[in-house]
């Protein structure tokens, strides 16, 4: 269910059911599974997957590659990153095109909570119901259950018992 009259959503974007979309939000290419909530001023590529019941807050930006899990909540301002060495031109001065960088996918696993103004790195892992403080720049793995903060982000405490890891 699209609520928003100033959506932009392309043909190609599958959307789940009762999903969610304010005002001023650009999909284009990607996937939005069931229950999912979509905030204003939200950018989300082709290629990138939403799972179930995931609230992404305003002004987030979700990059081609990016996978995000069932049940994740996404703060306000949260930016992706799919490339390592990201640059606007070739060696030879030429724009770059779609074969001249190589999309590095990142995976945010289910229950995760990523802060407002988080960056998350190409490459990683989010693990299952960690925490990423706000403001935070992770760039490297965080484990299941894991509250991280800073930047870089490192580990704080875990929110696992000994009983939910078996």
């Amino acid at each position: 269910m699209v609520t928003a009259e100033f959506a932009r959503i392309s043909p190609d974007v599958k959307l789940g059911h009762d999903v969610k979309i304010y005002a001023f939000v650009n999909l284009y290419g990607c996937e939005i599974g069931d229950e999912s909530r979509v905030g204003t001023f939200v950018e989300i590529q082709k290629g990138a997957k939403i799972g179930r019941r995931v609230k992404i807050s305003s002004h987030t930006f979700i990059c081609e590659g990016v996978t995000v899990e069932d049940e994740v909540f996404i703060g306000h301002g949260v930016m992706f990153i799919n490339d390592k060495y990201p640059r606007a031109t070739t060696a030879t001065g030429q724009s770059q095109t779609e074969a001249d960088w190589e999309c590095v996918p990142t995976l945010i696993k289910k229950g995760a909570s990523i802060g407002s103004n988080a960056t998350i790195l190409c490459g990683v892992t989010v693990g299952e119901r960690a925490i990423v403080g706000a403001g935070s720049v992770v760039t490297h793995d965080v484990p299941p259950g894991a509250v991280v903060a800073g930047s870089p982000a490192r580990l704080l405490k875990s929110i696992i018992s000994e009983s939910e890891e078996k």
